[in-house]
């Protein structure tokens, strides 16, 4: 009899990305480890380019009733679905990467003598501000989202996990252990939060998508 694979997704999932991991005989358990809510913010200062790094800031300002009036700015931007979400509601965006750490470089390299106006969210890194801060260049900073961690005890023994976020790490941390179970983590900067922790069961998705991640653990499990 086939050992039932058990697998916990630290977000809950559209149907047609549970299908890949159901096909694949495994049984998923989801939660969301956090939420994020818009915040009120002003547009009064806005510098010439506007930098994106999560689809949450640009959820908010698309709610914004100033929002047309960014999109006469270039954009500078991270992740292809960010870079995506903002071509499709009309946005210029003349670069973005797969780290917040790429884009702090390519600014610092090419587009230095520009400034900007970065929309982030109360947890972000400090990265990509502290780049800019260093090099010397104009920018300035709007909170426009929240981020909470919606810690939760996980009593089902698992196999795996979906990581897509530092904060997702964070919050399933602060109540449950990582042991023999297998992470699977968005990116680089995900996977830090875990070997932060010492936690070395860590396979990092080969692009930066949700639906990447999902496809290696299919991926990982049905091969071993």
């Amino acid at each position: 009899m086939t050992k039932q694979i058990n697998i916990l997704s630290t977000k809950k999932l559209l149907p047609i990305q549970k299908q890949v991991l159901l096909e694949g005989n495994i049984h998923l358990f989801e939660e969301d480890f956090i939420e994020t809510k818009i915040k009120n913010f002003e547009l009064s200062k806005v510098n010439d380019n506007l930098i994106f790094t999560s689809q949450n800031a640009i959820q908010s300002i698309l709610k914004h009733p100033k929002c047309d009036e960014l999109k006469t700015k270039n954009v500078f931007s991270v992740g292809m679905k960010t870079k995506d979400l903002l071509t499709e509601n009309g946005f210029n965006v003349i670069a973005y990467s797969g780290y917040a750490s790429d884009l702090a470089e390519i600014i610092s390299l090419i587009y230095n003598k520009e400034s900007y106006t970065f929309f982030s969210g109360n947890l972000r890194r400090d990265i990509l501000p502290n780049t800019l801060k260093e090099n010397g260049i104009t920018f300035n900073e709007i909170e426009v989202y929240e981020t909470n961690v919606t810690s939760k005890k996980i009593k089902d023994k698992l196999d795996g996990i979906l990581f897509f976020s530092p904060s997702a790490v964070e919050s399933y941390l602060k109540m449950n252990n990582i042991k023999e179970e297998i992470c699977f983590c968005i990116g680089e900067t995900t996977a830090e939060a875990l070997e932060n922790k010492r936690i070395k069961n860590i396979i990092i998705a080969s692009s930066i998508s949700i639906d990447s991640v999902i496809e290696d653990c299919a991926d990982y499990f049905k091969n071993n």
